[in-house]
């Protein structure tokens, strides 16, 4: 007879990335959760909206081949890359307005020498500025792609004597679309882990990895499939209120219907969330000043509709000078002729109402795409709270996996995972939190 108390299982609190990357780990192990999404979709901020009767992406992203842990788990929950992702050798391409595009292509060498020979070798840069970028990877190459003191990017740009048209035309646009914050406060460490783990390893962790298909089809719908044919559950408009946390233990989670026990809860939440559930409990109080400190930027994608025919010429361009940052062309995802703009970060473009920037965009494509027909209709998609905020010295305030209240943890790209607000960021801290989780388990049936 087995007398074992059986547990509560384990409670999930959001359906982001985060949350189903812990919540695939646990169930791969046998352990039952419980998932609960607030919203009535899953995917958190990188999912599929419906706009206009036809669905986009509620913000472009693009995976690189150095995101091991999402691949990982794309493969574990039963997907082949061939057949969600087009993986291509990094090459991108910058127009500048009145002057040569910029275009960095890597070489067929091992890594790093094809960073090298890409920058040497970089279009539209003089040749003096692409000798001090070579010269500038060989020395984050010696050093390890790493610095004792944080500074700003561009602090540490100008240190090493990057020219102003070489931070304009290829180091800022490459921290920006990779931290979501402008140079002038975005953390040097955290840029260089970014060019370490894309430039330093192998040469197919710099490959553009691009969706064929949208967010929701690529991982959140799948890895519930997953979750629910397992020891899973997974349950949409479940908003918790607060938690349940008596004797420095979690008790479970209240909702709006009522209390729902668990010995172990991982609040896979926004980082404002989080401190908002955690912060009247003395015990966290510590954990919610540290979140305090965390701030977000926003993301605007902007949505053009032309004619079917029209085409890119590439699956993505960056644009420099202008509001519009990348262009994506959507014809990869079986929508022929809508073009999906981002622009990351701050800007005066936060002001402008939907037709005001929808205009300034379009504008913008007509001049470098004198061809093109005027866009047949428009979506405007803003993320204020898009991603965290990659500031100098953020390291000092993302929170462990593991918080001083027994069974509670916290998982999310926001937390100590040592990357910028990506995917893979918060694949990783889902991962983290479950493992952590299922060690803690193991040790106390190792007491009993």
């Amino acid at each position: 007879m087995n007398s074992t108390k059986k547990e509560d299982p384990v409670i999930i609190v959001g359906g982001g990335w985060a949350g189903l990357a812990a919540a695939v780990e646990l169930v791969r192990h046998e352990i039952p959760v419980t998932l609960l999404e607030s919203a009535k979709q899953l995917g958190g901020r990188a999912r599929s909206v419906n706009a206009n009767n036809m669905y986009v992406d509620n913000g472009q992203h693009l995976m690189l081949g150095a995101y091991e842990a999402t691949l990982d788990i794309l493969r574990r929950i039963g997907l082949d890359e061939k057949d969600i992702l087009k993986r291509q050798a990094l090459s991108l391409q910058w127009f500048r307005p009145g002057e040569k595009s910029i275009t960095l292509t890597t070489a067929k060498l091992p890594a790093p020498f094809h960073l090298a020979w890409g920058l040497f070798t970089t279009k539209g840069l003089s040749f003096r500025d692409r000798l001090s970028a070579l010269n500038f990877s060989r020395i984050l190459q010696r050093d390890n792609f790493s610095i004792e003191e944080d500074c700003s990017v561009e602090v540490f740009l100008q240190k090493h004597r990057q020219s102003k048209t070489l931070i304009t035309a290829l180091w800022e646009p490459l921290c920006l679309g990779a931290l979501n914050t402008h140079i002038h406060e975005a953390s040097a460490k955290l840029f260089l882990r970014t060019l370490s783990d894309s430039f330093s390893h192998t040469r197919r962790d710099s490959d553009l990895l691009l969706t064929q298909s949208n967010l929701g089809e690529i991982f959140p719908e799948p890895a519930s499939d997953y979750i629910e044919t397992r020891k899973g559950s997974v349950r949409l408009g479940q908003r918790v209120i607060r938690l349940n946390i008596q004797d420095n233990c979690i008790n479970g989670v209240v909702l709006s219907s009522g209390p729902q026990a668990a010995q172990q809860v991982i609040l896979a939440t926004p980082h404002t969330i989080t401190k908002r559930l955690i912060k009247s409990h003395p015990t966290l109080k510590a954990t919610a000043e540290q979140i305090e400190h965390i701030q977000h930027r926003p993301i605007c994608t902007v949505y053009l509709q032309y004619d079917k025919k029209v085409r890119l010429g590439r699956w993505l361009r960056g644009s420099l000078n202008t509001v519009s940052q990348w262009v994506f062309d959507r014809s990869l995802y079986g929508q022929p002729g809508l073009m999906a703009i981002v622009i990351s970060g701050t800007g005066e473009h936060l002001e402008w109402d939907n037709d005001t920037l929808c205009g300034i965009v379009a504008k913008e494509l007509a001049a470098q795409h004198p061809k093109w027909p005027a866009p047949l209709s428009q979506h405007v998609i803003r993320e204020k709270r898009a991603t965290f905020a990659s500031t100098v010295n953020i390291q000092h305030y993302r929170p462990p996996a593991k918080t001083p209240v027994k069974g509670l943890y916290l998982a999310g790209d926001y937390t100590d995972v040592g990357l910028p607000a990506t995917l893979e960021g918060a694949v990783r801290s889902g991962l983290q939190s479950a493992q952590l989780l299922m060690r803690e388990r193991r040790q106390a049936r190792e007491k009993r």
